[in-house]
């Protein structure tokens, strides 16, 4: 019985690198992970093999055996021996993983994966701002309220302001006591803080916006009401991301 064959790709031209990197594994990966999620290397295809990749990189074999080891890792290749390396769909991709993550971003245009990253954060942020509205003690209501009313004051410091912001939202998350939820939402905003396309513009008007949301947020949790808690946090979650993200993609993404 023959192997199935599966279809090879054209091998693209080498990477632009600037200067030969340090550290040759990780780069190839990076450079390869770019290239299977902007389709360079269709699921379904085989990766190129192991000669063709060390031309291509100018490389060793050690360094492109194990840059091939961490995609599968990933969830982006599958290594089978005898038949070759089989580009994975996108649906066996580690999309928590950093790397991945911001490929994936940087190759949508619709920003459809952001769109996803933030009804998953909301429906997190959602879940424990209602369980802070029962059992949050008067010191974390107290750190609250400080980093609401410092905001007011940071209005024309964006900077400042999106500190601050993060710290509001770590401070509902902790006094949830749920690590589990919280670990995933810092996961993934430690991976976006820095993206344009997830940042937005920042104005003194969009500060105000987001800080009455915060301010809702906080009252709601004060009075001790884990629905309206949950309410205002769904609320100020979608409202900041739609004025973020501009006219850009499809909104009703958002609509639950």
């Amino acid at each position: 019985m023959t192997a199935v064959q599966r279809p090879t790709v054209e091998e693209p031209a080498p990477p632009a690198w600037s200067r030969r990197p340090t550290n040759l594994a990780k780069a190839v990966t990076e450079e390869l992970v770019r290239r299977i999620v902007r389709g360079d290397y269709p699921p379904g295809s085989a990766l190129p093999a192991e000669h063709a990749l060390c031309a291509t990189f100018s490389v060793s074999r050690t360094v492109i055996r194990e840059a091939v080891k961490v995609l599968q890792e990933k969830g982006l290749v599958q290594i089978r021996q005898g038949s070759g390396t089989a580009v994975l769909p996108s649906t066996s991709w580690n999309l928590l993983d950093e790397l991945v993550l911001a490929a994936t971003i940087d190759d949508d245009a619709t920003l459809g994966i952001l769109d996803d990253l933030v009804v998953t954060r909301r429906l997190l942020e959602s879940d424990m701002a209602g369980v802070a509205a029962r059992v949050a003690d008067e010191d974390a209501v107290g750190r609250m309220r400080e980093l609401v009313d410092r905001m007011d004051a940071l209005v024309d410091d964006p900077e400042s302001y999106h500190e601050h912001d993060r710290a509001f939202h770590d401070t509902v998350m902790r006094a949830s006591g749920n690590r589990i939820a919280r670990a995933v939402v810092r996961s993934l905003e430690g991976q976006v803080i820095n993206t344009a396309r997830y940042m937005g513009r920042s104005e003194r008007s969009m500060c105000e916006a987001s800080n009455r949301g915060h301010r809702r947020i906080l009252e709601r949790i004060a009075a001790g009401d884990p629905e309206g808690a949950a309410e205002a946090m769904f609320a100020h979650i979608t409202e900041a991301w739609l004025v973020r993200r501009g006219a850009t993609g499809d909104p009703d993404r958002l609509a639950r």
